[in-house]
């Protein structure tokens, strides 16, 4: 064998080789959602939606003993937020110290069929940001930004009071496997819920590790009346306002009429 032929294969090996080595994905998850937009009316009370689907085994995979989990994150449009920590001085709350969040999602909601603790080590909870204490928060800290500790003040603060508004919540039993590889998942939709896109990341583990994962997505858009006083309000702010206080003036005007005593 010549010097160029052995050349030849030896590149043909360095390319080919880990291309051969890669692993196959055994598992893959087929899903699809009930809904996927949503219209706010100005009767929109919140709503649910159901994610549901099947895990799909290739042919040489055998069934997994142990069965699986799951884990569905939906995070709903990023944007910035503050904290403020308020302290009483001289008989008055005022605001003493503030945090803002950059790029954190409006709505969060992790849900899975079994405490997340019980379904992946710490290091893969961390590494896969499974839970509401594993997703980056990251912070504005003085000149720093940094995603803090779970237990920061601010950051508790901060997912408490998204929590109590129904936009940040977890559940370990929204997900039901059906059968073996049937699963259903529910996502409830607040009536507080923001307008946008929602990302939809489902993670499949067996026996501590992930074997599978995809995503889908959603979005909720204002209709109607709503989202003609919407555009108008962010295209055309100044007429906006001008409307707005001249029909303030005319409610004044016209009430003063109703209930003039005589």
């Amino acid at each position: 064998m010549t010097l160029r032929r052995i050349t030849v294969v030896f590149l043909a090996l360095a390319v080919c080789g880990p291309m051969s080595l890669a692993p196959a994905q055994a598992e893959k998850l087929i899903v699809s959602i009930s809904n996927h937009r949503v219209t706010v009316t100005s009767s929109y009370s919140g709503e649910e939606l159901v994610l549901f689907g099947s895990v799909e085994r290739d042919a040489g995979t055998p069934a997994r003993p142990g069965g699986y989990d799951m884990v569905v994150t939906v995070s709903g449009p990023r944007t910035d937020m503050v904290t403020r920590r308020k302290e009483r001085k001289f008989g008055i709350w005022v605001n003493a110290d503030s945090r803002q969040f950059l790029d954190v999602p409006a709505y969060l909601a992790v849900s899975s069929n079994r405490a997340i603790d019980a379904i992946a080590p710490a290091d893969v909870r961390r590494r896969q940001q499974l839970g509401i204490d594993n997703v980056l928060l990251t912070q504005r800290v003085g000149t720093d930004y940094a995603d803090v500790v779970a237990s920061d003040p601010f950051r508790r603060a901060f997912v408490r009071l998204r929590t109590e508004h129904g936009l940040y919540r977890e559940s370990a039993s929204g997900v039901t496997f059906l059968t073996p590889t049937l699963f259903r998942a529910g996502i409830a939709l607040p009536a507080e819920v923001p307008t946008g896109t929602y990302d939809v990341n489902i993670k499949l583990f067996a026996d501590g590790a992930m074997v599978g994962d995809t995503q889908t997505a959603f979005e909720i858009v204002k209709v109607g009346f709503e989202q003609f006083i919407a555009t108008a309000a962010h295209q055309h702010g100044l007429a906006y306002g001008l409307a707005t206080a001249l029909m303030a003036l005319m409610t004044g005007w016209m009430a003063s009429i109703v209930f003039r005593r005589d």
